[in-house]
């Protein structure tokens, strides 16, 4: 966030028709800023682990684009980029596109576990904390960079068990070792269970390809467990992911309800 008011840009931003194409949240320090807070919403933690290292590259604000042109979508975004100039400065742009059926660029349909329905409304949707919190969601969104090159020197069973997964039938391995990611991050193993919706894109470019992971939460909680799991922060085992990717940066936001087309920001004072 540049030195200057961000109200003015808000209350634009609330004044707007919203759109299916646009998710957007906003960041514990801009909330902070106004004088305010969103219970649950906190910094992006910075974790490391035995060989691996996620780090915090917390921003204010998040704008998520969806659409099948392209084009389309880079004019939404260089709209909508002119409309915060006033008071944000973009510091991150990653274009997040479908592989397949749902899958990561290593290969393996991503989200297998994924709620549907109402499950995943319940997973994602906060309820029961009243006007302008019902009907949001907190979101953690990290850019994954791999190294398909060494990925793909691996046997086919070594990349399985990375994974906890069998490529060619996307089916779990039950002797999978406990590093295997389907393992470290398996939902209903937690207690309380830790389930999330994803909504994960690969994205590829100069700077290497990898996944724009994207996770929604009725609080950060279940993502958080999960995370602290892969790094091994309760035993010392880590994810086997990060043999061959690495988080390359890390966010916490809190998506505003929608009331009458329009977002409520009425928790911020807005």
């Amino acid at each position: 966030m540049a030195d200057r008011n961000p109200l003015p840009v808000l209350r634009q931003l609330a004044a707007r028709p919203a759109t299916q194409e646009l998710v957007l949240g906003l960041g514990p320090g801009l909330v902070q800023g106004l004088g305010r807070s969103v219970d649950g919403l906190r910094p992006f933690p910075n974790l490391s682990g035995p060989g691996c290292e996620v780090p915090s590259t917390q921003a204010d604000i998040w704008c998520w684009f969806r659409g099948n042109d392209q084009g389309e979508v880079m004019h939404a975004g260089r709209q909508l980029t002119a409309t915060l100039a006033p008071a944000f400065r973009r510091d991150r742009l990653v274009d997040g596109f479908t592989y397949g059926e749902g899958r990561d660029l290593s290969g393996y349909i991503d989200g297998t576990e994924n709620p549907e329905g109402a499950a995943a409304s319940a997973a994602a949707i906060v309820t029961g904390h009243g006007a302008g919190l019902d009907g949001s969601s907190f979101v953690a969104a990290q850019q994954w960079r791999h190294d398909l090159d060494y990925f793909e020197t691996l046997p086919q069973s070594e990349r399985d068990n990375i994974i906890g997964r069998r490529l060619s039938d996307n089916e779990e391995l039950d002797d999978a070792p406990l590093s295997a990611h389907v393992k470290r991050t398996a939902q209903e193993s937690f207690e309380p269970e830790a389930f999330i919706l994803r909504r994960s894109m690969p994205w590829a470019g100069d700077g290497g390809e990898g996944l724009m992971f994207v996770a929604f939460g009725r609080t950060l909680d279940a993502f958080e467990v999960q995370l602290r799991r892969m790094t091994g922060q309760d035993d010392g085992i880590v994810d086997g992911l990060f043999r061959f990717s690495r988080a390359i940066s890390g966010s916490y936001f809190w998506c505003p309800p929608l009331v009458d087309g329009r977002l409520d920001l009425s928790a911020i004072g807005i």
